[in-house]
């Protein structure tokens, strides 16, 4: 599937156009049919979600072609909102932040994965992820229309942080989220869009996982649904061998996989994320990969899917 949403939202006069009812990019080839059905399929899922939180965790690896891959999961979410779903956003944008330091030769220094933040490593991150990710996105949203805000967990104390190691400096984990600026936006019909800084109460700035904020925030604003867009298919039995993904799971099944070490790297924040999501309200938590063309609405909006599936039991 190629092309843009303004491709197939601007139909002839007089005619309606299925691309522009689905969003997806190179609809205008299928058999008129094959339209209907398409529509007709994604009828019920779109009357069940209306009014509902979505959150959408973006960045970093789910990013292929970056402005391609970018343009595709805007025009998702511009679908979700228009059919009456509430999107909401967060991103990382870890190799983004490792590319500027190699760029001002910083080198990146990890430990058990998770990046050392020393007070420069800090403000490089709040550069890229404030300044650079979060316009990039906010901007491809807004393409299509005045939709999106641009947020830092920072804002409004939005997400409270507490330091996680004094060994990795300025790394927090999340001690609060405060949804009400978030709640205050979707009824005004925008779309947050939130990077993932928080602050203590003393005003002292983390860089905190944006996988663990991307759950946290879920949980806050009671979402519907959690989406978490990666570069791989989801979870698997045999993290090599696209056969044996999973395609639904329970949070004591994301539990036992972890212990056992079939979940294991970066999928390990993610699959958390998922349980603990789940486990305080969320309805379901999905990992896809971001770099399927319209993996979220695939996902969301037909009944096979292409991901993974976590559930409260």
């Amino acid at each position: 599937m190629t092309g843009s949403l303004s491709e197939v939202v601007e139909p002839a006069a007089g005619a309606t156009s299925v691309g522009a009812a689905t969003g997806l990019s190179g609809a205008a080839d299928l058999p008129v049919a094959t339209k209907a059905e398409v529509l007709c399929e994604a009828l019920p899922y779109i009357r069940r979600f209306a009014g509902r939180i979505i959150v959408a965790k973006y960045g970093g690896s789910a990013i292929g072609d970056e402005a391609e891959s970018l343009a595709r999961f805007a025009e998702d979410i511009v679908l979700l909102r228009s059919v009456g779903m509430l999107p909401v956003v967060v991103h990382g944008g870890g190799p983004q932040i490792g590319a500027l330091m190699q760029r001002l030769g910083k080198v990146p220094e990890f430990r058990e994965g998770l990046r050392v933040t020393d007070a420069e490593t800090l403000d490089i991150a709040r550069m890229v992820l404030v300044g650079k990710v979060n316009r990039d996105i906010v901007g491809a949203i807004n393409v299509h229309g005045p939709l999106a805000v641009g947020l830092s967990g920072e804002d409004a104390g939005l997400i409270m942080a507490a330091q996680r190691d004094p060994a990795l400096g300025f790394v927090g984990d999340v001690s609060s989220v405060d949804p009400s600026l978030l709640r205050r936006l979707v009824a005004e019909g925008l779309v947050p869009v939130v990077a993932t800084i928080g602050s203590d109460l003393a005003g002292q700035a983390y860089n905190i996982n944006a996988d663990t904020v991307a759950g946290a925030v879920a949980a806050a604003l009671g979402a519907e649904k959690l989406a978490f867009l990666t570069d791989v298919d989801g979870i698997r039995r045999e993290p090599d061998d696209p056969a044996t993904l999973i395609t639904r799971l329970s949070a004591d099944d994301v539990d036992e996989l972890t212990r056992t070490g079939v979940i294991s790297g970066g999928m390990i924040p993610k699959a958390a994320a998922c349980a603990r999501a789940v486990r305080h309200g969320v309805a379901s938590a999905h990992v896809l990969d971001g770099r399927v063309p319209h993996a979220l609405i695939l996902e969301l909006l037909t009944p096979e899917g292409v991901g993974t599936m976590v559930v409260p039991k």
